[in-house]
């Protein structure tokens, strides 16, 4: 193994999107094309295409416990994207990992609802995921929608939106990236809240007059894991996984691909 180089590794403990362009499926393309290994650890499967999603399948508790364990036993890694976590079990039973294995560089993507707005949490896991897992993670990145059912009130104004990332850290989340895509307008910001420091970002952009949003905050979530396991500070795996994630939003609106919200074009840097 001499003058071998080493891999900088990520891990996904999210569903699999038989359609390709979110979940697991967007986590191991977004690791790649940011340069990082991917590995997986696969909590449900889900039948879902560009239009919605059909049926899901849970995989049981002590599968996604073994496909971990196998994972971090040889592979090992440097980050970790959290995705669809459906159940409170499937949340104790991550948790476990975590502590078991004292993994850093954690980044939750709080899924709720898929972009087809078909629900993929379950009622009682909601407040699991809120008081066990939240506080565990290193960042955060929810939506407008998962942020409000996190805080159990409506984010209505811009102002609302700046209080509400503050507000997310009262539930024990060291960071937040609370995203404005839900907002109307085409220039939005999005909010990035660093707690140790009480340090309030925002982050401009331009929305992307498209329709293919599938899997977006997998991507997001994904590509700031990817950063944060190349050794990147916090503040700056977020500005480059928001960086990434708007480019392959860009560059995915020149294509088509089924009849509704198609993916975003996770390697626009290889081909076009």
């Amino acid at each position: 193994m001499k003058n071998k180089q080493n891999y900088k590794k990520a891990l996904s403990i999210a569903g699999s999107d038989s359609g390709g362009g979110a979940g697991i499926q967007a986590d191991l393309k977004t690791f790649s094309a940011n340069g990082v290994y991917g590995t997986s650890a696969l909590t449900a499967i889900t039948a879902q295409n560009t239009e919605g999603v059909r049926d899901i399948h849970p995989v049981p508790p002590e599968i996604i416990e073994s496909q971990i364990d196998a994972v971090m036993e040889d592979i090992g890694t440097d980050a970790i994207k959290i995705g669809m976590l459906h159940s409170s079990e499937v949340i104790r039973t991550v948790m476990h990992s975590l502590q078991k294995y004292k993994m850093e560089n954690v980044v939750l993507d709080p899924v709720m609802v898929a972009t087809s707005g078909d629900k993929l949490l379950q009622d009682d896991a909601i407040e699991t995921l809120i008081r066990e897992l939240i506080p565990a993670v290193s960042v955060i990145t929810p939506n407008i929608p998962e942020a409000e059912i996190i805080l159990n009130k409506k984010i209505n104004t811009r102002e609302d939106f700046k209080q509400a990332a503050q507000d997310l850290s009262q539930t024990g989340a060291k960071a937040i990236l609370l995203k404005s895509g839900h907002f109307k307008g085409d220039e939005l910001s999005d909010i990035f809240y660093l707690a140790s420091e009480d340090a309030l970002i925002e982050i401009p952009f331009q929305r992307v007059d498209t329709k293919n949003t599938h899997g977006t905050g997998c991507t997001l979530s994904s590509a700031v894991a990817a950063w944060l396991a190349r050794g990147r500070s916090m503040k700056e795996a977020i500005q480059k996984g928001l960086d990434y994630t708007h480019q392959a939003i860009q560059e995915g609106a020149h294509y088509q691909l089924g009849h509704g919200h198609g993916p975003v074009h996770h390697f626009y840097k290889f081909w076009s």
